[in-house]
Formats: C-alpha cells, sequence, structure tokens
C-alpha cells in the first residue's frame, strides 16, 4: 500500500533531498551507493524507471495523483509520495514546479568505458562541457541524431543535475554514458575508434568529408565553452573538423554545434 503524505512540516528530512541538498551532495561522493538525484516531470520521471533507476520518493502537486503521475505511482506502489497545493510546494523547492512531479531517485553505477563502447559506431567526447543546460541538449541531440554513447571528463558538469536531466528530456537515461579515463585518446583508439576534434583551425577538414561519415567507429570531440578544446587534445586527435560558418561568426555554441556535427557525422548505413 503506497503510503501518501500530506506536506505539514517543511523541515521534516525526508524533504532535503527536494529543498536543502545541493547538488555535490546529492552525487554523495563518499558514498557512492546512496548517491541519488532528483528527475522532474511525469516525461523525465518514467524514462528514468524505464532505464531501472531506482526510486526513493515523489513530491508532487496534490491533483497529480489522479492526473498525469497516477501511472507512475501504481509502478511503485511501496514509494512515498508527498503531496502539497502548488503554492506550498513552491515555497518549498524554491521554484515554480511547471510540471507538477519530482522524484528523488537512487544513482545507477556507471558502466565501464568498454562495456559503453561494445557495439558503438559513433560516441560523443564531452571534454570539460560546464553548463548543465548544454549537457542536457547534447544528450537531447545524440537520442535523436543516432550518437551511440556519450563519454565525458570528471572536470565537466553532471549529467544528473537536475537542470541536465530536465533538458535532456530525460535521453540521459536512454542514451548509454559514462567517465573517461585520463588518457582517453589512448583509450579509445585501443577501442578502435578514430577521433574527430571539432575545432576552427587552418588545418581543419570540412565537417562534409567524405572520409569522416566512412570511419566504420568515429569519436566526436567537443570541447568546454568559451575556450574549445585543449590544444593537446587536437593534437591527439585523428581529425581536425570544422563546421562552416558565415556572416562573421566564429563558432557556434557547443550544444548546436554538437547536433550539426552528429546529424553530419552519422555512419553511413
Amino acid at each position: 500500500m503506497q503510503k501518501r503524505i500530506k506536506i505539514t512540516d517543511f523541515g521534516a528530512p525526508e524533504l532535503d533531498v527536494y529543498a536543502r541538498l545541493t547538488e555535490n551532495q546529492l552525487v554523495n561522493r563518499a558514498d557512492p551507493a546512496h548517491a541519488m538525484f532528483v528527475a522532474e516531470s511525469p516525461l523525465v520521471i518514467g524514462r528514468a524507471l524505464d532505464a531501472g533507476c531506482r526510486p526513493i520518493s515523489f513530491l508532487m502537486e496534490q491533483k497529480h495523483l489522479e492526473g498525469k503521475g497516477q501511472a507512475l505511482l501504481e509502478r511503485c506502489p511501496e514509494v512515498p509520495v508527498y503531496t502539497a497545493e502548488l503554492e506550498v510546494l513552491t515555497q518549498l523547492t524554491g521554484f515554480h514546479l511547471t510540471r507538477g512531479m519530482l522524484c528523488a531517485m537512487y544513482r545507477p553505477p556507471l558502466p565501464a568505458l568498454e562495456q559503453v563502447c561494445a557495439g558503438a559506431r559513433r560516441v560523443a567526447v564531452l571534454e570539460n562541457v560546464m553548463n548543465p543546460t548544454n549537457i542536457g541538449a547534447i544528450f537531447r541531440s545524440a537520442a535523436a541524431l543516432n550518437i551511440d554513447a556519450v563519454l565525458l571528463t570528471s572536470a565537466g558538469s553532471d549529467p544528473l543535475y537536475r537542470r541536465a536531466v530536465r533538458v535532456s528530456m530525460g535521453t540521459v537515461f536512454q542514451v548509454p554514458w559514462t567517465y573517461l579515463p585520463e588518457h582517453w585518446p589512448e583509450a579509445l583508439h585501443a577501442l578502435g575508434f578514430r577521433t574527430a576534434a571539432m575545432a576552427l583551425r587552418e588545418d581543419s577538414v570540412h565537417i562534409a568529408d567524405p572520409r569522416l561519415r566512412a570511419e566504420p567507429k568515429l569519436a566526436v570531440v567537443m570541447g568546454t565553452e568559451g575556450d574549445g578544446l585543449a590544444s593537446g587534445t587536437i593534437a591527439g586527435c585523428d581529425y581536425t573538423v570544422r563546421i562552416p560558418m558565415s556572416h562573421g561568426v566564429d563558432s557556434l555554441n557547443v550544444a548546436a554545434a554538437s547536433a550539426v556535427a552528429f546529424y553530419q557525422l552519422a555512419a553511413l548505413v
């Protein structure tokens, strides 16, 4: 029988995950088995459940008990549900819950690089991409444009930050991902990938160069906002690739560039 609790005490420790813990506290690096994240909206929560993520509790508007959230609650009959009217939830969480439903979940263990890349033909590498909104948008493009996996450096933003999950529309649970080892170019080469650094340089090849699409296994390497890829990273890649620009525009936002690159560099059927 599902336990449904109407919120009367804002200080209840069960609500800390929604109202008081920072993103870094949720990650809980000291105790990874109890690390958490928060999924927002029925669509995103459903995709997380489909991916096998384990829910801890729900926080939602009262009206969604018999509305959009009902089917999700039926999938999780033992998980407690905290409810309140929208005005109360806004006070508690500090922002307007436009989709009316949150779910705290345990973070799933990350797979090894070899597992993520098994059978993959196209992967995205994100070097120190810091903005959670960009991370989420890149995952959404990756899901839509046939990228088999996303690989991240540890200095970048976390794909399970709430904003990243929300912007991705839950595709962070559909596209396999993991963090890269320190010497990742060598690791990818050992797995049979050629690497393509997205950078505007005089020695760059055009993104429509047929050699790129013909590569059986290609890693598309994107850099951090502002500075782009490190010079050492570019030097270690097999290709340097440019997206042609016009009207004096010198570059695209990394999320926009990823969509162009993923579409153009899809593997030949």
